[in-house]
């Protein structure tokens, strides 16, 4: 179907809806799916909108526009139409296995239904045999959802089910470890396997599948937590299927996908017998562990109400107990972080920043942590300890480095992080042994990682939090290399309706620094916004922010950068080592770097939207403007000065002398 006539299609969908209803309606479920419906179909009641408004036209614009769109080749399609409020975000995937033309024809038949049977909402999601539709006028992309989810148990039980549930479930592990490997435009991954009876052998048919824009990560988790709600809803049966926004799973006894995606799977040796326990031992036994849970946990209780009067006496004989009350149940005892270090020896010395040194530590359960001993002289002393507790200590996300406690100590001061074992992101770059460690891949997964990481600590966290001080000894990497973002010292507390401040006290690090701040003390989202753009064009060049040689020119990196831009020599700003060729991921990086050091402070793009282009390569980004210039100031550690005017400033300096990594304030 061309394009004029598709278009014609969708705007006599009210009048065909109205006059002929079409047959697959009729086997349409909302709420409970069965076996034999078509299609399975949700609402949602987080919003309506009124016929004819700006955001129907852009609804019902986008979603015919989902067929006539190349990336529709590879089953997945995202994007977005108009602006907030009137921004519609929609995603189509098809099953991995299906033919171009049954896509096509699979996500048109499901707009339909959903503009029959879900208008004026403002989100809807419709799961199909071989598609799924979903749009909504809150961000969808990259992120994974649990919620609606269905259902859809088989019709026929299973002859040994004890046999069956241990072969399904370590199928379905195979199937997500597959899955979640794909690439960005696919996480599918189907076959069978062949389960040995005494008398015949069953096969059990399996597919599983994410929406390509979720990481590895976020897809297993997706999909195992679809997998463990099998036993509640198809438990004993031959077949089900469980579909969530984000992931889906089915299983069947038969082929019930295309057979050239079919293949057999091996799986890993079950190991174990039929039990020959009588049934008075197993009954001695559960009572035994009966007696030994409840023992062990009336034991916990005590101990843990004995440690928090003990923190309590503590806390209540210090004058800061007011501001750490939210965290008393974190604090450790001095003598067990003293063990950890060895009694903070050398040895076990991580680095030594300007408020303090940070030490290797492991706990009597064999937990490793960082402990960092703030210096009795540092300017930090109350106000930065205060934020780093009160503030890090309720923050929870996989690209923030998580505060495990704090210990308060006859003038001891210290924080309890957990142990990040690969540094920080300034020794791989900067490194030129450990710089060839990082490939493409691996540099987009850092990209991504931090900018969530910075959207949760903008718009998802409780407070909006700036964390005012963002630069790649600041970006911890875990044994995966995935970022963590460390050192709260500096950050500052938002509420959710404020958009900037003005401060007399500029804090931070020169040339990571957003030229309204460092000039003028405003800060707001946007100036991390300005940090995570300079951090993006370092992670791609393998060039410092600072100035250096270019042929017989010194140059800084924002202006290298931008220049090549112009001059259409965007190659030259590429990492010599990423010899793969510039790709089109690697033009968008840059081309976001450019968006987010812009000067002008409105031209900037939120976190929200710079998550969005990194997810999706179907959203439009707008043309760069001149960036801000660098301010390069001439100092070689962290000091304390004025600017000569309202401004005084505590300023560090982004060099390997001043050894600031890991956990560095």
């Amino acid at each position: 179907m061309d394009s004029s006539r598709l278009l014609i299609f969708f705007i006599a969908i009210p009048i065909i809806l109205d006059l002929v209803a079409p047959p697959a309606v009729a086997q349409i479920n909302d709420g409970v799916c069965t076996f034999t419906a078509d299609f399975c179909w949700r609402c949602s009641n987080i919003g309506t909108y009124t016929d004819g408004s700006i955001y129907q036209q852009n609804l019902n614009s986008l979603l015919p526009s989902f067929s006539n769109n190349t990336q529709i080749n590879y089953g997945f399609y995202n994007s977005s139409k108009g602006q907030d409020p009137n921004k519609v975000n929609a995603i189509a995937l098809c099953r991995g296995d299906v033919s171009l033309n049954d896509c096509h024809t699979c996500v048109n038949d499901s707009s339909l239904i959903l503009f029959k049977n879900c208008s004026n909402q403002d989100e809807a999601i419709i799961w199909a045999e071989r598609c799924m539709v979903r749009y909504s006028s809150k961000l969808i992309f990259g992120v994974e959802e649990d919620e609606p989810i269905k259902y859809v148990p088989g019709i026929t039980n299973v002859i040994d089910a004890v046999q069956f549930n241990s072969v399904l479930n370590l199928f379905l592990d195979t199937l997500t470890e597959n899955a979640s490997s794909g690439n960005s435009l696919k996480k599918f991954a189907a076959g069978h396997v062949i389960i040995q009876g005494s008398t015949q052998n069953q096969s059990i048919y399996a597919l599983v599948q994410c929406t390509p824009d979720m990481d590895k990560q976020n897809c297993s988790d997706c999909l195992k937590g679809a997998a463990s709600k099998i036993p509640d809803c198809c438990g004993g049966k031959q077949g089900g299927r469980v579909l969530k926004p984000s992931c889906n799973l089915r299983f069947e006894s038969t082929l019930f996908y295309e057979s050239t995606a079919d293949s057999l799977v091996t799986l890993p040796p079950v190991k174990g017998k039929k039990s020959t326990i009588s049934k008075t031992v197993i009954i001695v036994i559960v009572v035994v562990v009966i007696v030994s849970v409840v023992t062990l946990l009336i034991g916990v209780l005590i101990f843990i109400r004995v440690r928090r009067q003990r923190a309590k006496l503590k806390l209540e004989n210090d004058n800061n107990s007011d501001e750490i009350s939210l965290v008393e149940s974190l604090q450790y005892d001095f003598d067990t972080i003293r063990s950890a270090t060895d009694d903070f020896s050398d040895a076990n010395k991580l680095g030594q920043g300007g408020f303090g040194a940070v030490y290797k530590g492991r706990l009597a359960n064999g937990r490793y942590i960082a402990v960092k001993r703030l210096s009795k002289n540092s300017e930090q002393g109350d106000r930065e300890f205060k934020t780093e507790v009160t503030l890090v200590a309720q923050l929870q996300h996989r690209n923030l480095v998580r505060l495990l406690g704090f210990c308060l100590k006859a003038g001891e001061r210290i924080l309890i992080y957990e142990y990040v074992p690969n540094t920080s992101l300034n020794h791989f770059i900067f490194d030129p042994t450990d710089h060839a460690h990082l490939d493409w891949d691996t540099r987009y997964k850092i990209i991504g990682g931090i900018a969530r990481g910075l959207l949760y600590l903008h718009e998802d966290s409780r407070l909006r939090i700036i964390h005012r001080d963002l630069k790649p000894s600041n970006i911890l990497l875990d044994e995966d290399m995935n970022p963590k973002i460390a050192d709260f010292g500096m950050a500052r507390l938002f509420m959710m309706d404020q958009t900037q401040e003005d401060t007399q006290t500029i804090v931070g690090t020169y040339g990571y620094m957003a030229p309204e701040y460092a000039i003028h003390g405003r800060f707001s989202v946007k100036s991390d916004v300005f940090s995570f753009g300079v951090l993006v064009l370092e992670i791609l060049s393998g060039k410092r922010i600072s100035s250096f040689r270019n042929g017989e020119n010194e140059e800084d990196l924002i202006s290298y950068a931008w220049r090549n831009w112009r001059d259409d020599t965007v190659a030259n700003i590429m990492d010599p080592k990423l010899t793969t060729g510039l790709g089109t991921e690697m033009m968008r990086c840059i081309h976001i770097g450019l968006l987010c050091v812009q000067e002008n402070v409105a031209s900037r793009p939120s976190m929200a939207s710079v998550v969005s282009m990194l997810n999706s390569h179907s959203v439009t980004l707008s043309l760069p403007s001149r960036p801000a210039s660098y301010l390069q100031y001439n100092s070689g550690s962290d000091k304390t000065g004025s600017d000569g005017s309202k401004n005084s400033m505590h300023v560090s300096v982004n060099n390997n002398s001043n050894f600031t990594e890991p956990y560095a304030r």
